[in-house]
């Protein structure tokens, strides 16, 4: 397999980890996932000694997106050609934050534009921002005229610490959990409450000279607890930009929701100087408001590895082996227990979880497509 020149540039992929914890799990993919850049890379993976520097010509994947330009910079990150992952100006630009306006008003951080919203409006649902608490009272007297809201703390995954209200009274005791000081970094969101929810995840990643670009849907399966949590997504992913991807013969809430992902990265693209990023997703829901209307917008966006970046690893790899490989179908699994793996899995992490118990993460690839 010849690799394009320019990946011959990095000395060796460096896992970035800037989490105060990483599960058990999660540090094995990410491990894995490092593994796997590297290859595509044409370069070794390596677990420096000394911390890094610009010098080191490293290519790095990060856990988290990265919010101090300044800080990349001396690692030697300043574009997409240096990271499996994102970067952006300010922490809040970081979240779901992003993807409502600011009730009239209202406080804001450094660096707010109430222009990304003005521009992505199409793409969203209906919503306020709000970074301190007084002004979360007023987004939700504003949001409950018309039905249930939806409290969702920004630096949260998967759904967790989400809560549904539907009388102003019912903020005050989530409110009095939240830190002055960390809701004025980060924000939270209040977004009109959606019945019977799909949520369709879209992407894109570029890696050593190549693009590939998704859609998909996300599965949930029973913790050990029997909690439902994230169980792995299943992409359709094709070799190519959001252009290849609208070519698909697809279905019109698809192709709704592909539209939307675009229109949200172009707006973040005018209005946060500074952005780039090598891993894109996106999250968009579609379900019924409380009048019934069918409703479809962008939830959040995903700069930085996520829980499909193991099958979005796979499809890079399965494109680079096979130039004239147009198509793939690509999954992620998340078992709680020891399944019996399927003969083409490929298994990023298997074990005992001390936070989770036994737990199996695998990727697959299947339908290959070589029509143009």
């Amino acid at each position: 397999m010849t690799m394009p020149s320019a990946c011959t540039q990095k000395a060796a992929v460096v896992l970035l980890d800037t989490r105060e914890h990483t599960p058990e799990h999660e540090h094995a993919v990410h491990l894995k996932i490092a593994d796997g850049l590297a290859r595509l890379l044409g370069c070794p993976h390596r677990r420096p000694e000394q911390p890094p520097n610009a010098a080191d010509g490293y290519y790095y994947l990060p856990t988290e997106t990265l919010t101090d330009p300044k800080r990349a910079a001396t690692l030697g990150i300043r574009s997409e050609q240096d990271l499996f992952g994102g970067m952006v100006p300010q922490p809040y630009m970081a979240t779901k934050a992003i993807s409502h306006p600011l009730p009239a008003g209202a406080t804001f951080p450094p660096g707010w534009t109430d222009g990304f919203a003005l521009q992505a409006c199409d793409a969203l649902l209906r919503g306020y921002t709000v970074f301190s608490k007084n002004d979360a009272r007023n987004a939700a007297q504003l949001l409950l005229r018309d039905g249930p809201l939806r409290i969702k703390p920004v630096l949260a995954c998967a759904g967790r610490g989400q809560q549904v209200i539907t009388a102003a009274d019912e903020l005050e005791p989530l409110l009095a959990t939240m830190d002055d000081q960390q809701l004025a970094l980060w924000g939270l969101v209040l977004e009109e409450d959606l019945s019977d929810v799909q949520t369709f995840s879209v992407g894109q990643v570029r890696v050593a000279g190549l693009t590939c670009s998704y859609h998909g849907t996300q599965q949930l399966t029973r913790d050990h607890q029997g909690t439902e949590v994230y169980g792995g997504s299943d992409l359709v992913v094709v070799r190519g930009n959001y252009q290849t991807l609208l070519q698909l013969p697809l279905e019109d809430h698809l192709r709704l929701a592909v539209n939307q992902a675009m229109a949200y990265e172009m707006a973040a693209e005018q209005h946060f100087p500074g952005f780039v990023a090598s891993r894109r997703n996106y999250d968009i829901a579609r379900g019924s408001d409380a009048s019934g209307h069918l409703c479809c917008g962008v939830l959040e966006q995903s700069w930085r590895l996520g829980g499909a970046s193991s099958a979005e690893l796979l499809a890079l790899q399965a494109f680079a082996d096979d130039p004239a490989l147009q198509r793939v179908r690509a999954s992620t699994h998340e078992v709680f227990g020891t399944p019996d793996l399927p003969v083409d899995a490929t298994l990023f992490y298997q074990g005992n979880d001390s936070e989770l118990g036994q737990l199996s993460k695998f990727a697959r690839i299947r339908e290959h497509d070589h029509s143009e």
